[in-house]
């Protein structure tokens, strides 16, 4: 078996770009970036659109959302080993071009056959782009300048899907549902430009079987898992649906683990995981993305529904957390530099439970935005202190050819943390509602109260034909959601302290690290 890879990034001699070549090449990758988050986000706030165009359940519209979800998380891991071994410019060209026709398949969809197929053959392509824009940086940039790229990089992942809420809210409101794949596309286009005239086609340079079962075992493992917690709080945790993708994705995990603990040249290194920096870099990742997917969730209805705002005022609502967080994830790289990524990343997640908490003890139907806004201030200013050290951790522990997965493991770690922040934090959502509305609704008849009990889309839903019932019922919907609301996000505290901890006791430990903890410590370099 290959030694364990558990020391910092090794750098070798590349060739040098100039400053103009590498701003370049950082603008093609966040296009290419920002058009897949933006894809990812973008459907949602058309689900009642796509419902009545293509009469599409409900049931059919998550799948129309989740397929690409699915099958992008699925194929990161083996998509981004793919990259190093063949070429990163190759597949990024090439993924482009899969989502970029599979896009304009959405485009012209007629039925929701169509359209689920039309979005996985997306999300594949998207899976060909996202971990090889990160690794194309890592792979490109000198040392001295990776860590701001990786910011720059970092802060347009985590904003990527407000920007596309945005967008397509304008989009829904101004024109249709379909064109909320016009800023995919544009970006598309820009990218696949300066991506085949500036950015270098660089990969590894060992030959060696590829880890063809590794592959398939992480596809199964993250597919499956991911498809199960898509699917729970929809149908229910004893779904046959629900438990076969669980099932399958942990039996999978756990066969992955073994066969790459085993494998001469294995897809991932398991006990690269020892390394401080990527074990706590993947946890903190998977923890505040899953918690900022679940606010995303929670936040959304709370502006369209108990706020009666439109979908574009609702989208741009949520700007303040994307203006926050972009900023602070360039400065992050700086305030690593001096104090370590360790410190950094406890800073950013004790403020990013401080917004949740702030968040959680404001929020009230009568206090409105501005009961929100702190929490939203707070929760980007953590996210974007937190989010780069967080990835460089993660691809500065594995070696320069094995960029590729070390970026792919970054964004799983994001998807999966998302899926399981929205079905953790919408499931405590709905069960608060549940349990909260039940006595706001003494004396209203069994016939309105029961269907308001389920959500409050269908308790609105009901208040339009309950008559003098009405204000009742809306005004219980209204402040039960809060509070379901509410404890929704003090389990996002809980999992963000459940991050603080373990980066106190088991943070990175990089040079800046050293040189603060350790009295001992020589800097020979």
């Amino acid at each position: 078996m290959s030694a364990p890879s558990l020391a910092p990034l090794v750098e070798r001699p590349h060739q040098q770009l100039s400053p103009r070549a590498l701003r370049n090449i950082l603008i093609a990758m966040i296009t290419a970036l920002v058009a897949v988050i933006a894809a990812m986000s973008g459907l949602n706030v058309a689900q009642q659109q796509l419902a009545i165009d293509l009469g599409a359940s409900q049931g059919a519209v998550l799948w129309i959302i989740n397929a690409y979800t699915v099958t992008l998380a699925a194929l990161l891991l083996p998509v981004g080993a793919i990259g190093d071994r063949w070429g990163r410019k190759t597949v990024l060209l090439t993924g482009l071009a899969v989502f970029g026709v599979a896009t304009v398949a959405s485009v012209v969809a007629t039925s929701v056959a169509m359209m689920i197929a039309a979005r996985v053959v997306a999300g594949a392509g998207a899976a060909m782009i996202m971990p090889v824009t990160l690794s194309i940086i890592t792979s490109s940039f000198p040392p001295e300048e990776r860590a701001k790229a990786i910011g720059v990089w970092a802060g347009f992942a985590g904003a990527g899907g407000m920007i596309g809420l945005f967008v397509s809210s304008f989009m829904i409101d101004v024109l249709t549902w379909r064109w909320v794949f016009a800023l995919p596309l544009a970006l598309v286009a820009i990218s696949a430009f300066m991506t085949a005239r500036f950015a270098p086609n660089s990969k590894e340079e060992r030959e060696h079987p590829f880890d063809t079962i590794g592959s398939v075992l992480s596809a199964l493992a993250i597919g499956g898992i991911v498809l199960g917690v898509h699917e729970g709080p929809e149908n229910g945790w004893s779904h046959p649906l629900t438990l076969t993708g669980i099932g399958v994705g942990v039996l999978a995990l756990l066969l992955f683990i073994a066969w790459e603990r085993r494998h001469p040249e294995p897809l991932l290194d398991i006990s690269a995981f020892r390394d401080r920096g990527l074990a706590s870099g993947t946890l903190t990742l998977v923890i505040v993305f899953g918690v900022m997917f679940g606010v995303f969730l929670v936040l959304y209805p709370f502006f369209q529904a108990v706020l009666g705002w439109s979908a574009l005022r609702s989208a741009t609502a949520m700007l303040p957390m994307a203006l926050m967080m972009m900023p602070m994830s360039t400065i992050a790289p700086r305030i690593a530099g001096r104090i370590g990524k360790r410190k950094t990343m406890i800073i950013g997640v004790a403020i990013f439970a401080g917004g949740l908490a702030t968040m959680a003890l404001r929020a009230s139907v009568e206090g409105g935005y501005m009961s929100v806004l702190p929490g939203l201030i707070g929760i980007g200013l953590g996210m974007g202190l937190t989010m780069t050290p967080a990835t460089e951790a993660i691809t500065e522990t594995l070696p320069h050819d094995k960029q590729g997965v070390a970026s792919a493991l970054n964004d799983t770690s994001r998807e999966l943390g998302g899926a399981l922040g929205v079905a953790l934090l919408g499931s405590v959502l709905s069960a608060g509602y549940r349990t909260a509305i039940e006595p706001l609704l003494v004396g209203v008849p069994a016939a309105l109260a029961e269907p308001a009990k389920e959500g409050i889309g269908s308790a609105f839903a009901v208040a339009a034909q309950a008559g003098d019932q009405a204000p009742v019922i809306i005004d219980a919907a209204k402040h039960a959601f809060v509070e379901g609301w509410v404890n929704s996000m003090w389990l996002g505290v809980g999992m963000a302290a459940i991050a603080l901890v373990y980066l106190i006791v088991r943070g990175p430990t990089g040079v800046r690290d050293l040189e603060a903890t350790s009295p001992d410590y020589v800097d020979v370099g």
